[in-house]
């Protein structure tokens, strides 16, 4: 089944982990936003692989913002 995680509040993409085709354990780090200074970590929500990730580093991005999609196992 495929899954997206989206932005919870508008951020600029810091650091991105993985790539499409990664295989993730639950809870993984996937990428980190930054906000108001504080680093705030994406994690995977189910062990899966990744299928595509909507931004690159450096990117501002909106609440709601697609930011990566995968395949869950």
């Amino acid at each position: 089944m495929s899954e997206t995680i989206e932005s919870d509040m508008g951020a600029n993409v810091w650091k991105i982990l993985v790539a499409p085709g990664d295989r993730v354990e639950e809870e993984a780090t996937l990428m980190i936003l930054e906000a108001m200074k504080m680093e705030i970590p994406i994690l995977a929500e189910d062990a899966g692989t990744i299928v595509a990730v909507h931004v690159a580093e450096g990117d501002s991005v909106a609440s709601g913002q697609p930011l990566v999609e995968f395949e869950t196992a």
